[in-house]
């Protein structure tokens, strides 16, 4: 389906037929190029199919359900987080509502297919439908369709996960002794649903099975917003190989990253989050329900630094002389468009010895009624979370790093790395565990278009925030401190407005930032409330010059998961 869209009236269009089949785990493989500006390599997706996962959501939901019952009775339970999607993006076919925090009352909208009803975004993308809702129509084949622009495809194979040593073990039927198709897409389904607690043994067989051989090429076509692959033969999504391997490279002008200098005028490039989110990075599925784990192998020139969200703090490998390899992964599901990557000859930003400690183990704020707080059963899908881990909920200040381009290590040192601290610490005293296990700050290119971006794991900021004194930087980072709770661990299930998100994060920076100063009671309220004058001044001045089409939202339904926030 070849469209054109006006990016200043249309949404994103949703292409991916989730309604059919999801991908679970992402791994990816590349390397990146700063001659040619290109990223290159595979990509392996590992699927299922929507009978399994239609059954998981409704047990889910109603865990969801239970769990909400209990939680009005607590007063203020920890939140139970689950994955969502870039603020930016907005499918009229979602198709499930198992990515909600589920309460009491809540109205379904959606029709008895789990498609969410909004007229006015589907006559805008109505010609996609034919090609998205692909399932098993008489004799023609399932489609595999995923979200996917400004790239350059050049093979779909199926990966012989059978292959594999050791993955005999995923096989349950013992009249599967012949390789067949049924018997990779079994060995598959059992490999994405191992337990929380076996994540680590789940990667390293998502590692070894991406290494495979193929073992047989898949047709594909690829227009405008998507990629279609389809496999002779293969008429459902249960049919479908669900182990997949993409060979493909980006294009110089892609829209998903930013090919720039840093302020030291090195070569550089990062994910930008908008306007088409990473779909012009990897094939994806974008839709909110579309939430995977991934790992991923970057390599780059040794100069280079490659910072990822992911849950570990990598390391780079030499390969060879002048080659580096780093490697990142994440266990709790997200959607595609929160992966985020920088590639650039950053400075990690250390500060200077002193006598009176690391600022980064010092705990500056007495317990509060946060570290008391029970851990209880969270509702969301299983993976290794954070708020059933009795430790994490009294890790005040959370494992972090600082980058930037060498010329600004220094205004780094004096402002940004001693605000960090406190900043983590005054968020944790307010919301209790932090949603992610450690934080990366990188200050982005002079071109880099707002002031910062939260991501899971990582943070970017503008170079702006470091000539403002404390107060500029300081309020910047309690806003995208609370973004990891409102925006990408907690968000809107049908997320056609950023103003959820960045409404809870603009009131919690003045909320964090009043206690990372440490103020009076007064004169945190007083400075709360001239902030809020200042904004609802704008506000006024920003609707007397805005269409009057712009001053209308969507009503959104509120639980879920997002992306990249502001």
């Amino acid at each position: 389906v070849d469209m054109q869209l006006d990016p200043a009236g249309d949404d994103l269009p949703l292409m991916a037929n989730t309604s059919h089949i999801l991908v679970k785990h992402y791994v990816l493989d590349l390397d990146v190029d700063f001659e040619s500006q290109v990223i290159e390599g595979t990509i392996v997706l590992f699927l299922e199919d929507g009978d399994r996962f239609k059954k998981q959501n409704r047990s889910v939901e109603e865990a969801c359900q239970s769990e909400s019952n209990k939680g009005c009775k607590l007063g203020m339970p920890e939140p139970c987080h689950v994955p969502v999607t870039n603020a930016r993006t907005f499918s009229s076919e979602m198709e499930y509502n198992d990515c909600a925090i589920c309460s009491k009352g809540e109205k379904d909208t959606s029709d008895k297919d789990g498609n969410h009803d909004n007229q006015e975004h589907a006559a805008g993308i109505s010609s996609s439908k034919r090609c998205c809702d692909t399932g098993n129509h008489g004799s023609e084949e399932f489609l595999l369709v995923l979200d996917c622009c400004d790239l350059s495809v050049l093979k779909v194979e199926e990966v012989d996960v059978a292959a594999v040593p050791g993955m005999e073990k995923f096989t349950r039927s013992p009249e599967l002794t012949v390789v067949s198709e049924e018997l990779r897409n079994q060995i598959v389904r059992e490999l994405v649903t191992l337990p929380a607690n076996r994540w680590r043994e789940q990667l390293d067989y998502y590692a070894r099975c991406s290494q495979a051989a193929g073992c047989g090429e898949l047709l594909f076509d690829t227009d405008t917003w998507s990629l279609q692959i389809r496999k002779t033969g293969a008429q459902t999504a249960t049919d479908f190989p669900h182990a997949i391997r993409i060979w493909y490279k980006t294009k110089p002008e892609g829209r998903s990253v930013t090919w720039t200098s840093d302020q030291s005028g090195r070569p550089c490039v990062y994910t930008v989050g908008s306007p088409v989110n990473n779909r012009a990075l990897f094939p994806c599925q974008e839709p909110p329900v579309a939430m995977s784990t991934w790992q991923a192998t970057v390599r780059a020139a040794a100069s280079f630094v490659v910072l990822m969200s992911g849950e570990n703090s990598a390391k780079p490998t030499q390969l060879w002389e002048g080659c580096s390899s780093w490697y990142y992964y994440v266990t709790m599901p997200m959607p595609a468009s929160t992966f985020t990557i920088a590639v650039g000859c950053w400075t990690e930003v250390k500060m200077e010895p002193c006598s009176s400690g690391d600022p980064a183990t010092e705990t500056p704020f007495s317990p509060s009624e946060a570290d008391f707080r029970h851990v209880g059963v969270c509702s969301h899908m299983e993976y290794p979370c954070r708020f059933q881990n009795a430790s994490a909920t009294t890790q005040q200040i959370i494992p972090h790093r600082v980058f930037a381009p060498v010329c600004l290590t220094g205004a780094c040192q004096e402002t940004l790395l001693q605000l960090i601290p406190p900043c983590l610490s005054a968020a944790h005293s307010v919301l209790g565990t932090h949603p992610f296990s450690r934080l990366d700050v990188l200050i982005v290119p002079a071109n880099f278009p707002s002031l910062g971006m939260a991501s899971p794991h990582i943070m970017f900021l503008s170079q702006s925030i470091l000539t403002g004194g404390s107060h500029l930087c300081g309020t910047r980072l309690c806003h995208e401190i609370a973004h990891a709770w409102f925006g990408l661990a907690l968000g809107a299930r049908d997320w056609t407005e950023e103003w959820l998100s960045e409404g809870f994060a603009s009131h919690l920076e003045d909320v964090f930032w009043a206690a990372a100063q440490q103020l009076a009671p007064r004169e945190a309220r007083e400075q709360q409330e001239l902030r809020a004058c200042l904004r609802w001044r704008r506000l006024q001045d920003e609707m007397q010059s805005s269409p009057a089409e712009m001053q209308v939202l969507r009503f959104p339904h509120v639980g879920g998961h997002s992306g990249n926030f502001s």
